[in-house]
């Protein structure tokens, strides 16, 4: 049996859509949603590298729904599984350990978009190809980008922003609350927000970019622009993520300003988040449903493993400032409001209802019809 080993860390699988589901030239039978499943190809040793914890997602859905994807498609397949903590030079030393363990191909959610540009090289040197998994590996040639639409996500969050303020015939400035600066991702988000708060009425009076993606440090960044701008200085805050977006709820009720009062953005539609949404406390976070792109991860580092084809699986390509195209499936990001999440993060059962509503917030959820 396939055997996971450990570190701490992100990602899993299960469900595949019809997109990367295609037909097979190779005999194989099929798994149960459509993947290629072939009880005499060989297994092998796949890595999975994830970056941080302290953003809820890795360990609560990329992780186990890579696993469970790759258990189906290859039940002899090995995982070798780290996280690293935000640590770029840790991520390094962990793909380095997953080769010398016999890694044949290696997943990288990388910590630094650039830094990670090693880890290609140096598993280029042994013919192994990398898959970069929901960020993007910058310089280097990956064989593959599975990820969301990420300057779509910051647009539909400014959007979103933009389209409460005038809602609420709001005048007057915000402060945005970025992600970390060597997140490729963020970059993106952080410009799809400005392409449309910058067209909009709305002046961003303060903008920090947040180390490590930290809650904490968020929450110091949203205490220096209440400071700077006083009390009633803004009308809107643009955090990039759910965590980020917590951070500047705690700078909120720390400086006795009540969130329900400041529409917040987010991202990731963590369970705190979800919750944050059902009470007021935030307007909005993205969905980006993890299982699919878990999936396409897993199904595509097996067709790697295995020296097939992985044409099914692209639907465009990305220029990563390496020579060449990367193959790519992008996935379209879901704004999230109170009021259809029963519609997206409960309908696809990416959380229940029994875990959004829990005592706390059982009469939040009861005005929303959520039972």
């Amino acid at each position: 049996m396939r055997r996971t080993i450990y570190a701490a860390g992100v990602i899993a699988a299960s469900l595949l859509v019809a997109a990367g589901c295609g037909s097979s030239d190779d005999g194989g039978s099929k798994s149960s949603d459509g993947g290629s499943k072939d009880s005499g190809s060989k297994s092998g040793k796949i890595a999975l590298l994830l970056p941080e914890s302290k953003t809820t997602r890795y360990e609560t859905q990329d992780k186990p729904q890579f696993e469970a994807k790759l258990e189906e498609i290859c039940a002899d397949c090995e995982v070798l599984y780290s996280n690293a903590d935000q640590d770029a030079s840790k991520q390094l030393t962990q793909a380095q350990a997953a080769l010398t363990n016999g890694a044949k191909v290696l997943v990288v959610d990388p910590v630094d978009a650039a830094a990670a540009a090693a880890i290609v090289k140096q598993a280029d040197q042994q013919d192994v190809p990398v898959v970069s998994y929901d960020r993007l590996i910058t310089d280097a040639k990956v064989a593959y980008y599975v990820s969301y639409d990420n300057a779509k996500v910051g647009e539909l969050q400014g959007q979103s922003l933009v389209d409460k303020l005038d809602k609420d015939g709001k005048k007057g400035d915000i402060f945005m609350i970025n992600g970390s600066p060597t997140d490729g991702n963020a970059a993106l988000f952080k410009s799809g927000a400005h392409s449309v708060i910058d067209d909009s009425d709305y002046k961003v009076a303060k903008e920090y970019d947040t180390p490590d993606w930290s809650p904490d440090k968020a929450q110091e960044e949203a205490q220096q622009a209440i400071t700077a701008l006083g009390d009633d200085g803004f009308i809107g805050i643009y955090a990039a993520n759910d965590g980020t977006a917590g951070g500047a709820i705690a700078a909120l009720k720390a400086a006795k300003i009540d969130p329900t009062t400041i529409p917040i953005t987010g991202q990731d539609a963590e369970l705190a988040g979800i919750q944050r949404l059902v009470s007021g406390e935030q307007y909005m976070t993205i969905y980006k449903a993890i299982k699919p792109e878990a999936a396409i991860a897993a199904e595509v580092a097996y067709a790697l493993l295995q020296g097939k084809s992985i044409d099914e699986f692209v639907t465009s390509d990305t220029d990563n400032g390496s020579d060449g195209k990367i193959p790519t499936k992008l996935f379209d990001p879901v704004a999230v409001t109170a009021e259809n999440v029963n519609d997206t993060v409960v309908a696809d059962g990416f959380w229940t209802v029994e875990q959004i509503c829990t005592s706390d917030y059982a009469a939040a959820c009861a005005k929303l019809g959520l039972k």
